[in-house]
């Protein structure tokens, strides 16, 4: 490399905040449905149920899905910048548009299209993330970005309790994903390219000059000799009890993630013995406040004391307070707590998780074995809207069945953790986690 630490223009913090605002924005175009859920409910020509309402926030889940299956291929051929400045216009655009929908078809087909840019978008964020910050703040890093989207849920949240007071004005939360495409304008601008990809393609000389530009460390050149391996490798004998217990232990976190996101709204609004003075989307605001600022307390134990046991302790603690949840406290602040502890059992659950599969692979099926708990998990996310809203179809006054559904696949995630801390072998004793010391 001829370029010295003086050709350093750039601090490399600048590149790992640009990718939480964009995960920020992916956020926000996934939480606002559960903002507009009761909304939609209300308007008259679209003969909305509840049951179909959770058809729709399946759809988005479900191009989700296909986007994060589609998205490390396509990452693969244009390269992970390309991919997310393609992917915040694609979900930008449609999530705007949908505001334009004249009825549940043309809104539900609209949120399915969106989604799969949403999908694709969230693995190369995080991909180039981890490549500007040093090895052992990696897992750190890793857990901010994921705050992207509970933070982006708490701003569909407050624009929602200003903007609602009109429940007609709905689509005005749509349209404000508009405001992404700006974002995609900045991303071109000062998004460089991932170094790792470079390499791979060949273009080392380009992949130096970031290097020397953004201080990288030369450990950096080794991430483009870690190939991914085949899928089929997480499933030898060796490995396959813990994929397949971080599979479905991913699949029952998101289900209970992303249910309570797209229904606690409409949840509380429908069950008078939530009515404690409060507007129902400040529900959803403790849920992610939660989410963000307890789950960094959670990020740093698990440095002390481990990815997965922390894991575990979190997802009891959400099933828990859950479970307390369906017993409607007459507080307003005790629900508040519960919510809040909720955010963490879920969405700091799903951050822990991320990170307990990194120290129980080694490092050439880190990727893989990610790739098939977050993709395959997102099942639990496509699931869980319908099921709530079948539920709430059929006792639309209670929101009690459905709370114990998430209480159910939190405390089932919790056993499945406890399972894999006591019969899956780590790939080394040491975890990615404890870097940080």
């Amino acid at each position: 490399m001829t370029q010295t630490s003086t050709s350093r223009t750039r601090p490399a913090w600048l590149v790992v905040a640009l990718c939480w605002l964009v995960v920020i924005f992916d956020g926000y175009d996934l939480i606002v449905y559960g903002t507009t859920i009761p909304s939609l409910l209300g308007e008259k020509d679209w003969h909305l149920t509840p049951d179909g309402a959770g058809h729709i926030g399946s759809l988005a889940f479900l191009g989700m899905l296909v986007g994060a299956l589609s998205g490390g291929a396509i990452a693969d051929i244009l390269g992970r910048r390309l991919t997310i400045i393609t992917a915040i216009v694609w979900f930008s655009l449609f999530t705007g548009l949908t505001g334009f929908a004249d009825g549940p078809g043309m809104f539900g087909l609209l949120r399915f299209v969106a989604g799969l840019g949403l999908g694709a978008l969230v693995p190369s964020s995080n991909a180039i993330a981890a490549e500007f910050v040093k090895d052992r703040h990696r897992s750190i890093a890793a857990t901010a970005m994921m705050s992207g989207v509970p933070v982006g849920g708490s701003i569909a949240a407050i624009i929602g309790l200003k903007v609602l007071t009109d429940p007609s004005d709905w689509p005005t939360l749509y349209f404000l994903a508009f405001a992404g495409l700006a974002l995609a304008v900045l991303v071109v601008v000062a998004l460089p390219e991932s170094p790792t990809w470079l390499r791979s393609k060949g273009r080392a000389a380009e992949a130096d000059v970031i290097d020397a530009r953004y201080g990288l460390e030369k450990a950096s050149d080794d991430l483009a000799h870690v190939t991914r391996a085949s899928v089929l490798e997480v499933f030898k004998p060796a490995y396959v009890v813990a994929t397949l217990l971080f599979f479905v232990a991913t699949t029952a976190t998101m289900f209970a993630w992303y249910g309570l996101g797209t229904w606690l709204p409409k949840l509380t609004k429908a069950d008078v013995r939530f009515d404690l003075g409060s507007d129902p989307l400040t529900y959803l605001l403790a849920l992610n406040l939660g989410a963000v600022a307890v789950s960094v307390v959670t990020a740093w134990t698990a440095t002390r004391f481990g990815a997965l046991r922390v894991a575990i302790i979190a997802a009891f603690v959400g099933a828990i307070s859950l479970a307390v949840l369906t017993t409607f406290p007459s507080s307003i602040a005790v629900v508040y707590l519960l919510l809040i502890l909720a955010g963490v059992g879920s969405h700091g659950t799903l951050c822990l998780i991320i990170s307990a599969i990194a120290s129980h692979f080694p490092p050439n099926l880190r990727g893989t074995a990610l790739g098939t708990a977050l993709g395959g998990g997102r099942v639990g996310a496509v699931i869980a809207p319908t099921a709530a809203g079948w539920l709430l179809d059929r006792d639309p006054t209670s929101a009690a069945p459905s709370i114990v559904l998430f209480a159910v696949a939190s405390g089932v995630g919790a056993v499945l953790l406890l399972l894999t801390y006591v019969v899956a072998k780590p790939a080394s004793d040491r975890t990615v986690l404890q870097l940080a010391h």
